[in-house]
């Protein structure tokens, strides 16, 4: 059996024993991968400030309580990082106006299925097996 590519998930352990996903990273893409999820992020994603940057937007219905509770930061985004062989997916919610503010944290179980759905959905269109 070959592997087309490897993926691993980074995580972090809080003070109260719970377990923090960070990031959901799949590596050795081959060339024409890239160029498949490169097209396919610039087709459904908003661009970053840098190139390979994307920014995936948190639905409305997904925000946390403290997100909800400040709706002059949103609207909310979680990045995603395209690189010669890899594509990122950070599991850091963030504001689209204030990087430092209460509101800004990691994402809870729901907004994290809602980004690897986003990721199932990506890999099956573009025929990319892991």
């Amino acid at each position: 059996m070959e592997w087309v590519c490897k993926y691993f998930l980074q995580l972090l352990i809080n003070n109260d024993n719970t377990i923090i996903m960070r990031q959901y990273f799949i590596d050795e893409l081959s060339f024409l991968e890239r160029d498949n999820l490169d097209s396919y992020l610039k087709r459904t994603l908003k661009p970053g400030p840098i190139g390979g940057v994307f920014w995936l937007e948190v639905p409305p219905d997904l925000l946390a309580p403290p997100q909800q509770e400040h709706p002059d930061c949103g609207p909310f985004y979680l990045s995603v990082i395209l690189e010669d062989t890899s594509v990122r997916f950070e599991f850091l919610v963030r504001s689209s106006h204030n990087m430092h503010c209460s509101c800004i944290s990691w994402a809870t179980p729901a907004q994290r299925r809602f980004v690897m759905d986003f990721v199932d959905n990506m890999l099956e269109e573009e025929l990319i097996s892991v």
